[in-house]
């Protein structure tokens, strides 16, 4: 008996993401994460060009792509756990509790704006809606969405001023002092930013969730030739696209407070049409891209990694390259980063069967368990 074909979707997902969300992550990484959202960045007509593609083809939209593929995790679990006839409600209460000691240890460590620990607290909502239909799913996961632009924009665009002395002590920890002192810094910051983040990333994963467990329900996940997906591609992508980079640049060149509202707005539009492209893409891969996909599926050690080498190589106590880079610079350096990771992870991957982190959160998730 032939067991059904493994669905594509979601490994070009995990892929395209894991890109997306580090060349966003790379600029509170190596350059100052505490100044206002609201004032555009880049004193030079590159760093101005570049910081301009990030917000207009990655900020948000790369986010809401993860958000998605949480939502998908919760329905492939349920799949698991009734092939396994495992406890489902066991088996993601460990789940959502791994993923916190993670996301506080990561968020404490390297990278104070941490998505891990905002999935870990969300996601105990989505556990209460597993079992509702794919239209309630669809329709809550649009408000969300909504509700999100509503409750984000306020707390974005008056965001007040950081102080100058604070601003100086991120500088004089990130460029001359060592790893303790970087950590007691980024976990007061990320003590400080979690809060705003569950508020302005808080509802629109939760939306984003929604129509990921909805795509499994629905079976679109496993089929990427679903018309949906054609009228996403068609509908979405290029408005979706176009005003997120008019947004971005006026965020960057022209009254930046319109540019900011129009970039938020308009993500989850652009993030459907992202959708829609990578189900098109999502065909059976030639063997150098089979191999790129499978070492993708450990996103969860490379999202981390990913932190982890970059504040080494930007901080102090590593090769001390924080504010010493362009934006482009630090943007290539973030790419070649997660390439590497991907190719890392593939060597990984030919002797172990799950990714290093994949692995800890496994062994939590099934803790006491008899499989």
């Amino acid at each position: 008996m032939t067991g059904s074909p493994r669905a594509l979707m979601p490994d070009y997902l995990r892929l395209v993401a894991l890109f997306g969300i580090v060349v966003v992550n790379v600029q509170y990484i190596a350059f100052s994460a505490l100044g206002r959202l609201v004032d555009p960045a880049g004193t030079t007509a590159l760093n101005a060009v570049t910081v301009w593609l990030v917000h207009g083809v990655a900020l948000l939209k790369t986010y809401g792509l993860f958000s998605f593929m949480f939502g998908v995790g919760l329905g492939f679990l349920m799949r698991s756990a009734a092939r396994q006839g495992l406890p489902f409600g066991r088996l993601y209460r460990n789940r959502l509790i791994g993923l916190l000691l993670l996301g506080i240890a990561h968020g404490c460590l390297f990278f104070p704006g941490d998505i891990l620990t905002i999935y870990a607290v969300v996601g105990s909502i989505l556990y209460l809606l597993r079992d509702w239909p794919v239209r309630r799913l669809v329709r809550l996961g649009a408000g969300l969405l909504i509700v999100q632009i509503v409750l984000s924009l306020p707390l974005l665009l008056l965001q007040p001023d950081t102080p100058t002395d604070i601003l100086a002590l991120e500088r004089l920890i990130l460029t001359q002092r060592d790893f303790i002192e970087a950590v007691v810094l980024r976990s007061f910051a990320f003590m400080f930013v979690m809060p705003s983040l569950l508020v302005i990333q808080g509802f629109a994963a939760l939306g984003w969730f929604c129509l990921g467990l909805a795509a499994v329900k629905s079976g679109m996940i496993d089929d990427s030739s679903h018309p949906l997906w054609a009228r996403a591609r068609r509908w979405c992508l290029l408005p979706g696209g176009a005003v997120s980079l008019i947004g971005a640049a006026l965020w960057q060149w022209g009254p930046p407070v319109p540019g900011v509202a129009l970039t938020v707005a308009i993500a989850p539009v652009a993030t459907l049409g992202y959708l829609g492209v990578i189900a098109a893409l999502s065909r059976p891969p030639g063997p150098v891209m089979a191999r790129a996909l499978a070492a993708g599926g450990s996103s969860l050690s490379i999202y981390l990694c990913q932190s982890i080498v970059l504040t080494t190589i930007f901080s102090a106590y590593g090769l001390g390259l924080w504010g010493a880079v362009d934006r482009f610079t630090a943007v290539t350096i973030a790419v070649a980063t997660t390439v590497g990771l991907i190719i890392g992870l593939d060597m990984w991957r030919r002797r172990f069967a799950l990714g290093p982190f994949e692995w800890v959160l496994r062994r939590i998730t099934y803790a006491g368990m008899r499989r």
